[in-house]
């Protein structure tokens, strides 16, 4: 590598060429598809996966552990870096479902834009609206695509009235859609006017078939879809509906585009888009209330870790987003939360469970850092001059559940199991007084969480456990002081949480929390 790119200039140059985005969407509306869509456009996949894997469709990349395959659903966040237009995409898939939405606040935390996928049929559903408000937290810009056009759905006009009116976002069209919903026949390009017709390929594996039409042609053709088309978009035009990269930056108006990602209509034109307008890695805001320039020295933070993806290994992985700086494979950086040397020798690029070598990363990139486990999710690691990005907070959980083995001999193993889940954030793990350390205590944002550890100690550890659910509902933080308190009440227990020996009081309602904490005025009980 020469001395230009190892230069900050040489960085910043870098980093203008990262797109960091995660897909986010209800569940079913079509995330994985998508991502599976976007890779084939960049023609990194000879042809997209089915989500279910159905017929020889084959599934899709981003959902590569086996229980996601069987149900057909994301459970767990997934990775893919990949090159287009000379731009190095880093695509990040999420879990739709709400029982895992801490996985995908923490991707949220690791991205610089977002594209949220509305089901045409259904329009902003309840999961989307939580996720959408993560964003706007975090200020992140969010580029709308109106998936499965193909199939019947709401009138496109009234889907724009909705973002506007329900999260408060400016719609701004860049693609206008020919013909209703259920029976699509291709965009517009709002900027250029240019028509082009989509039909899906045989079997809608490969990429979509295109053809540009000129006006004259496509009025012929379409007659009365086309009539209603342009109709509408004078109507938008009137309203001032028209794309404004400073609000699109800013969060305050969102670019639409509409299409099929299960036919692969309509996705080159969002990838195209997305290269365009999304924005690069910028500076980051750090705990001493700093930013911290990408051309600076190097720094990262882990914001997921996930074990056993290469089955022949036995492995983990710390998900690392490069903040600044060049990353170089085997550099001796600090972590942060200890201070001491961590060596990164085994540093890979990821795609979905498949991974190589890499060499070198930029701000924008993921690095996948191989069986670091003094790695915790949301340590910082820098070069240089000390930087802390802010932590990553834990979801209060509300579903508690003891977890135990009767085969002795596999003791070890579920005991290691458990450690690992615990590490990764799939579930929290609890000590409780009144049980011991052979029968631990899983907290749990949802339900779904319980299943995803019951089978991964199975098809990962092969430990065959019994869930015993508990009658609590809410937790809160206490303090030593608090736990002899509570001690001397019913229908409540202290617990120790294990990754931070946080002491956690568990109620089976708010009603009982508040009863007992009007009793004891000096009780702790933080959220």
């Amino acid at each position: 590598m020469s001395q230009v790119l190892a230069s900050g200039t040489g960085v910043a140059v870098e980093a203008k060429r990262r797109r960091t985005f995660a897909v986010i969407s209800h569940p079913d509306a079509g995330k994985s598809t998508m991502t599976e869509a976007l890779a084939l456009h960049a023609r990194v996949i000879g042809q997209a996966g089915a989500v279910h894997g159905k017929g020889d469709r084959r599934g899709v990349v981003s959902d590569w552990m086996s229980m996601e395959q069987q149900r057909g659903i994301s459970v767990t966040s997934a990775a893919l870096q990949f090159s287009y237009r000379d731009t190095v995409i880093n695509l990040l898939d999420t879990p739709g479902h709400a029982d895992f939405s801490e996985d995908t606040y923490r991707v949220l935390t690791a991205v610089d834009s977002a594209v949220m996928l509305l089901d045409a049929a259904k329009g902003l559903e309840p999961q989307t609206l939580k996720l959408f408000e993560v964003c706007r937290q975090r200020s992140i810009p969010v580029m709308t695509f109106i998936n499965k056009w193909d199939r019947p759905g709401h009138d496109a006009l009234a889907l724009m009235d909705e973002i506007e009116q329900r999260i408060g976002l400016q719609p701004t069209p860049l693609t206008w859609p020919v013909g209703v919903a259920g029976h699509f026949q291709g965009v517009i390009d709002r900027r250029t006017g240019v028509f082009t017709r989509m039909q899906r390929s045989p079997g809608g594996a490969d990429l979509a078939i295109e053809e540009e039409m000129s006006a004259e042609e496509a009025a012929q053709r379409y007659g009365a879809d086309w009539t209603a088309a342009t109709e509408e978009l004078e109507l938008l035009a009137m309203t001032g509906a028209d794309h404004d990269q400073a609000s699109f930056l800013a969060a305050t108006s969102t670019p639409v585009l509409f299409g099929a990602a299960v036919a692969n209509l309509g996705v080159r034109q969002l990838l195209n888009l997305l290269v365009e307008l999304a924005p690069p890695p910028a500076a980051r805001p750090t705990v001493a209330g700093s930013d911290q320039p990408v051309d600076g020295p190097f720094s990262g933070f882990v914001f997921k870790i996930q074990a056993n993806m290469n089955k022949a290994h036995r492995d983990q992985v710390a998900f690392m987003r490069v903040c600044s700086g060049r990353f170089e494979r085997g550099m001796i950086v600090t972590h942060g939360t200890t201070g001491r040397p961590f060596t990164t020798k085994y540093a890979q690029q990821i795609f979905g469970k498949d991974r190589d070598t890499i060499d070198e990363a930029y701000p924008g990139d993921v690095v996948g850092l191989v069986n670091a486990t003094a790695l915790g999710i949301g340590d910082t690691l820098h070069a240089g001059t000390p930087v802390q990005y802010p932590p990553l907070p834990s979801f209060p959980p509300e579903h508690f559940a003891v977890v135990r083995t009767s085969d002795t001999s596999a003791f070890k193993r579920f005991r290691r199991g458990i450690e690992q889940l615990d590490g990764e954030g799939v579930v929290q793990v609890l000590r409780s007084e009144q049980r011991g350390d052979q029968a631990p205590v899983l907290a749990a944002v949802g339900p779904m969480q319980f299943e995803v550890a019951t089978y991964r100690l199975e098809a990962e550890f092969g430990v065959q456990v019994q869930l015993d659910h508990l009658p609590y509902e809410v937790a809160a933080r206490t303090d030593a002081a608090g736990r002899d308190i509570l001690r001397s009440e019913v229908n409540v227990e202290v617990m120790t949480r294990v990754r931070d020996d946080a002491l956690l009081a568990v109620f089976p309602h708010r009603w009982r929390m508040r009863t007992i904490a009007g009793r004891h005025p000096d009780l702790r009980l933080d959220a």
